[in-house]
């Protein structure tokens, strides 16, 4: 009799608690101000990076295109703090190591690359590759690592619609095109692909790595794709087998925890 009493009382805890956490219910109010702020950040950022002399005083390359991202992961380490958000995914994520999914994600595609361009063309696009992961992440701490956690409380197909017109018009090119409907259509189904990938494994590097994959080739030919294929088979083993890899399956984005 006792030990029922125990089990009731600890699971009413456990009901209270998921309640409090939910900001759909609770903290609806905080929660739009929190991605009103992420994306003002975001957006003033993105336009001061691309369509201002602002970084014309930096020489080196590479660093003009990492900057260019930084807007998203302003934004969202300002919403996280101020709002007192507790953020969900993680750069190892669900993975007891942190080596493990640094070693799939962005080491492998750094060698994987540079070795078949080295023996292709004779060319070492080492540094490009490592900028082209750190751009993703950039973006990916903003829209997987806050923004898809801050919309939760909305019916999937919402919140990756509302998500994906965002990311659309972060971008800052409002040109009636096909181009830009392709990729707008583009960002919706990666909205989807990265959000379940971000749902399995709370990884900011598997994201960001997965992200940058539609960055990584500007152009097609037979040994990009062989590359490109391979790249995906292994990450798409690696999410299944995430367990085996050292994963710990923690709570998703199933509530997000004020503090």
């Amino acid at each position: 009799m006792y030990t029922q009493l125990l089990v009731k009382n600890l699971m009413n805890r456990r009901v209270m608690t998921s309640q409090k956490e939910i900001p759909g219910k609770v903290n609806g109010r905080k929660i739009f101000l929190a991605v009103s702020v992420f994306y003002a950040i975001a957006i003033v950022l993105r336009y001061l990076t691309n369509k201002t002399q602002i970084l014309s005083g930096i020489d080196n390359t590479f660093l003009k295109v990492i900057l260019q991202a930084i807007g998203p992961t302003i934004g969202a380490l300002v919403a996280f703090r101020l709002f007192q958000i507790k953020p969900v995914m993680t750069l190892k994520g669900d993975f007891k190591n942190f080596f493990v999914p640094l070693a799939i994600y962005w080491v492998l595609p750094v060698i994987l690359i540079e070795t078949t361009a080295y023996f292709s063309t004779s060319t070492s696009p080492r540094i490009a590759v490592i900028t082209i992961l750190v751009y993703g992440l950039f973006e990916e701490i903003g829209w997987r690592g806050f923004l898809q956690q801050a919309l939760v409380s909305l019916p999937k197909f919402i919140r990756i619609t509302l998500l994906t017109v965002l990311w659309f018009a972060w971008h800052l090119n409002f040109e009636m095109s096909m181009s830009n409907l392709t990729f707008f259509l583009i960002l919706l189904a990666g909205s989807w692909a990265l959000g379940f990938i971000a749902d399995k494994t709370n990884s900011l590097l598997a994201v960001s790595a997965i992200h940058s994959l539609n960055n990584f080739f500007s152009d097609s030919n037979l040994y990009k794709i062989s590359v490109l294929s391979f790249l995906l088979i292994i990450w798409v083993l690696s999410i299944v087998y995430r367990r085996k890899l050292g994963g710990n399956r923690i709570n998703s984005y199933l509530p997000v925890t004020l503090v």
